[in-house]
């Protein structure tokens, strides 16, 4: 088939404008399914951050308000330096509730230059709390801290968050080593160290684990239903396609039942032109299955090429990028047509003008006069998205289907 169509497209003489238009789809017209296979894991995803993202600022300023808070007030007058200890609370407050804010919101955070504040912070709290309270829950930047470095590296790898929970592991080691340690001080260092690194890793890691998971999930599930959905659509389409050879192939069976029984005779134009009908049918469901990048000029290239091998000079023209159209649309555009084809006698020129949102195609034939003059009723008729219009003007027969996106 394909060698009998490129010898017709060189017999037809075909011309192609080049205007904007969409370039073409799927051959059944159906809207591709990849966008959705990738948005629905990425929403997922999303809503699974955004609810860790929620639990990580809820724990930081929780923590930070409902145990740091008393604990610095009830505490004041033992630190060495009330003040820096409560102005650093403050600072750390404020930029907490900024960088939960912006995380919240999905905004960029600038993650170094405030690791870098929340170290100082670190360092001047230490400095200022004095022995009596360094291990005391007054000094709140042994649980609050790696909460908000937690913030700061949301999203990032997890080798920055350890090398700030190290380095505040470091700050905390050179003021235990300053008030000369003993053996039970270094046994708390080591247990709050644990502390400080344990839980905030586990939710910085976890989070991240269960993002990854459910967009793993989401897409094994996404990937699942378009192969389903693409295969109910095989499924469909192949069973229309029977449906229609069936129809075909018993119009066709007919034909060639009565020409077998001698009930009709082949030199009867009639007869000839139910087998034209026929054949043209037949032909434009061949092409009807072809993976082309126009599947409707394809398909009216096909009833052309039978037309023009039954000895009628034909045009072809085309003009304009198709839309993506269904089956079941390509069919109400050509087959009045080719029907039209096979009586015509002498001449015909079939036009194709495509746009964004509308398709036309029409013919143009001898009009033909006497008791074997066939064809639809003038006028304009329904076909559903697909409007017919069935014209005479003089010796000339005009027919076209139109449809509108």
């Amino acid at each position: 088939m394909s060698a009998d169509l490129g010898a017709s497209a060189e017999r037809t003489r075909t011309r192609k404008a080049a205007i904007p238009g969409p370039q073409p789809g799927p051959a059944d017209g159906s809207t591709p399914l990849e966008p959705a296979v990738l948005a629905a894991p990425a929403a997922v995803a999303h809503a699974s951050d955004r609810g860790a993202r929620i639990v990580a600022v809820a724990i930081a300023l929780a923590w930070h308000v409902a145990i740091g808070l008393p604990a610095v007030l009830a505490s004041r007058t033992q630190f060495a330096a009330p003040t820096v200890v409560l102005g650093g609370w403050i600072l750390v407050a404020v930029t907490g509730a900024v960088a939960g804010v912006r995380l919240l919101r999905s905004a960029p955070l600038p993650p170094w230059p405030l690791a870098g504040l929340l170290l100082a912070v670190d360092a001047a709290v230490f400095a200022a709390v004095g022995e009596r309270q360094l291990f005391a829950a007054a000094n709140w930047v042994w649980g609050t801290l790696g909460w908000f470095f937690v913030l700061a590296l949301w999203g990032r790898r997890i080798g920055g968050l350890l090398a700030l929970l190290t380095t505040h592991a470091l700050i905390a080691l050179g003021a235990v080593l300053a008030h000369g340690p003993g053996a039970a001080d270094l046994a708390r260092y080591t247990m709050y160290v644990y502390g400080t690194f344990s839980l905030p890793v586990a939710v910085f890691v976890g989070s991240a684990v269960i993002v990854g998971l459910a967009r793993d999930r989401a897409a094994a599930a996404a990937a699942m239903h378009t192969l389903a959905a693409e295969r109910a659509a095989a499924e469909r389409g192949r069973q229309e396609r029977r449906d229609r050879l069936a129809l075909v192939g018993a119009a066709a069976g007919r034909v060639l039942g009565e020409l077998a029984a001698g009930e009709v005779d082949p030199a009867d134009p009639e007869a000839q032109r139910r087998c034209v009908l026929a054949a043209a049918r037949l032909r434009r469901l061949i092409a009807e299955s072809d993976d082309v990048p126009d599947p409707l000029l394809h398909e009216l290239r096909a009833a052309a090429d039978l037309a023009e091998r039954n000895g009628l000079p034909i045009d072809l023209v085309a003009i304009g990028n198709p839309p993506p159209l269904p089956v079941e649309i390509r069919r109400r555009l050509a087959d009045p047509l080719t029907g039209l084809l096979a009586d015509a006698r002498g001449w015909a020129r079939l036009t194709v003008v495509s746009g964004p949102g509308e398709v036309v195609v029409s013919l143009v034939t001898p009009d033909r006069e006497g008791p074997d003059a066939t064809g639809p009723p003038l006028g304009e008729h329904e076909d559903g998205p697909v409007q017919h219009l069935y014209e005479r003007d003089g010796d000339i027969r005009w027919a076209q289907t139109r449809w509108l996106g």
